[in-house]
């Protein structure tokens, strides 16, 4: 605030305000300044963090109405694939054809079939 203020120029203005309001006045008048400063930077501070919450909420729905137009066209892209799905005829299904053919069960001396011999 009183960046572009020199020295010179800072002492010339606490003169002036001595010789305008007196020696008593010029604390109060020190103290109303300072508390309506600080009120000033505290609405100012609430007013930025409240525009910076309604920026971040916008942000936030502007994603949400995305994500949810997303959601939307993956149903829509779902529901016409599983429709087209069943629009088609399925193709009956053949029976499996052995590749070769099974071989024989061995037999043993006796004849028995898949029967363990005892030594």
């Amino acid at each position: 605030m009183f960046g572009s203020l020199g020295g010179a120029e800072l002492a010339l203005l606490l003169v002036l305000a001595l010789l305008l309001f007196g020696p008593r006045k010029l604390p109060q008048i020190g103290r109303t300044l300072g508390k309506g400063l600080s009120e000033f930077r505290r609405a100012s501070n609430d007013f930025r963090a409240s525009l910076e919450r309604e920026v971040d909420l916008e942000s936030v729905k502007s994603v949400k109405n995305e994500v949810s137009q997303t959601v939307d066209e993956v149903r829509k892209l779902s529901v016409a694939r599983s429709t087209e799905s069943s629009r088609k005829d399925p193709e009956p299904e053949k029976p499996a054809e052995p590749s070769e053919p099974a071989e024989p069960a061995s037999t043993g001396p006796e004849g028995d079939v898949g029967e363990p011999r005892d030594s």
